[in-house]
């Protein structure tokens, strides 16, 4: 019965999660709804990344610079370039700002990029699977139930806004499992020789084509 009275004070937290635009580049919208009011604390939504979608560090720097997005990313240092499978996860702590519509809905969104998968065999396309974000609430100065919010290890300040680190708090009890699926075009394996043919054949004639005009047209002392 202890339990079922903690539960029902604890009102539950929704968290929602969209994929906007299509292709390799699109915008993450994260949307929470706590069950209790928040006022005078900072919400964030602290997401892990696996290997097959990324954050550019550069474009969210120049996003920050332009208030237009505030989060911190783990490891703050990532490689753009790499192939899902030379990367690693990452960890994104993406601040929420306060939803005018709704008293306690708070939103946020970023860009996010996949990266390239290897071919596979009889499919196109390759499952990247985003797991539900982990709410978070710092209050500096006001308090949460120790009923309803454990603290959190999230060494950051409660905004980009403070230098040093504030206690985070996260739900005890935390909604359903719930996961985003992001589809990502890939090559079919069984196309490897033609495509690698094609590509050695291109390279060939553009470097003839190279060669020729610098013959031609070059002037060798």
């Amino acid at each position: 019965c202890v339990t079922l009275d903690v539960q029902a004070a604890c009102r539950g937290t929704t968290v929602t999660q969209e994929l906007l635009k299509e292709g390799f580049h699109r915008d993450l919208l994260v949307k929470v709804e706590l069950g209790e009011d928040a006022g005078g604390c900072a919400v964030a939504a602290q997401m892990r990344l696996p290997p097959g979608i990324y954050v550019d560090p550069y474009e969210l720097a120049t996003l920050q610079q332009h208030n237009l997005t505030k989060a911190v990313l783990f490891p703050a240092v990532t490689d753009v370039e790499a192939p899902e499978y030379w990367a690693r996860d990452l960890v994104l702590l993406l601040f929420l700002e306060p939803d005018a519509r709704c008293p306690r809905c708070f939103r946020a969104a970023v860009p996010v990029h996949a990266r390239y998968h290897r071919p596979a065999p009889g499919t196109q396309e390759a499952l990247v699977v985003l797991e539900r974000p982990e709410v978070l609430l710092c209050c500096c100065h006001s308090h949460l139930s120790a009923e309803c919010w454990e603290p959190a290890e999230v060494d950051t300040p409660c905004s980009s806004d403070h230098t040093s680190p504030c206690q985070w708090h996260s739900t005890k009890h935390r909604p359903a499992y719930e996961e985003l699926m992001l589809r990502v075009p890939v090559g079919l394996r069984e196309h490897s020789s033609l495509v690698c043919a094609l590509t050695l054949l291109t390279t060939g004639l553009c470097c003839g084509l190279i060669l020729a005009a610098a013959c031609r047209y070059g002037h060798f002392s």
